[in-house]
């Protein structure tokens, strides 16, 4: 006789193990289902503000978006005379603040107003980009917490109108359809919690990049027109000079 080497207590406790995997995904479907249809929009609104937590986490990285040393380094071309419209299309999708740099540079030679025209419509554009997707996750972050309540609410109204049918003498059902009725808004406060938190902090992020690049642009529009120089061994800070300090030099 072939001895498989499983007891009968090692089988039954590996079918208790299965029961209860099962058992726990039953749980949690149960919970979904209990809370009605609107369970069905706060967990697609949960999906999409996770996969916009994500994306923006990428997206809104400094090193991505305003490169240290990028200045100093965009100086030098124009310094050698390497700075061309290879240079400059390369610049231009390297990333936004090399975008907006590379506005400026392409009309540098229009005159200061033209320039700074220039590096705010590119900035303008960048700006925008930036905030892609934000106003939507606000969006989430607000309608969940509502949708929630609107369960809730949906859910007392069936409870009281069990309660006209056949009264208050069972409280067990009575709490047990209270608390399925408090479901929906648990849910809502789930998702909306972690998105108005990464929603303001989303907005902060873009707001400490774009004044990073403002400051690079700045610099740009005096480095180019004589009235800055560039520290090539930092990350683009340099000393204000006098026009006529400069030529006097």
């Amino acid at each position: 006789m072939i001895k498989t080497g499983y007891s009968p207590a090692d089988r039954a406790a590996a079918c208790a193990r299965v029961g209860n995997h099962f058992g726990e995904g039953s749980l949690v479907w149960e919970l979904i289902s209990s809370g009605g249809w609107l369970m069905v929009p706060i967990i697609l609104s949960s999906v999409i503000a996770v996969a916009i937590v994500f994306e923006r986490l990428w997206v809104l990285r400094a090193a991505r978006v305003a490169p240290a040393g990028l200045l100093g380094q965009v100086w030098q071309w124009v310094k050698d005379g390497q700075l061309d419209a290879a240079k400059l299309k390369s610049l231009r999708a390297d990333s936004p603040l090399g975008e907006i740099l590379a506005a400026g540079l392409a009309n540098s030679r229009h005159g200061r107003d033209i320039m700074k025209e220039c590096i705010q419509e590119a900035a303008g554009k960048v700006v925008h980009e930036l905030e892609r997707y934000l106003n939507t996750l606000g969006t989430i972050a607000a309608i969940t917490p509502l949708l929630g309540l609107l369960g809730t609410v949906i859910g007392m109204i069936d409870v009281f109108s069990a309660i006209m049918v056949q009264g208050t003498g069972n409280t067990g059902v009575l709490a047990g359809g209270i608390s399925k009725a408090l479901i929906t808004t648990a849910a809502g406060l789930t998702v909306a919690i972690p998105a108005v938190f990464f929603h303001r902090f989303f907005v902060r992020r873009v707001d400490e990049l774009v004044v990073a690049m403002e400051q690079e642009a700045t610099k740009l529009v005096e480095v180019v027109l004589g009235n800055r120089e560039v520290d090539f061994n930092g990350n683009g800070n340099g000393r204000k000079l006098a026009a006529a300090g400069g030529k006097g030099a």
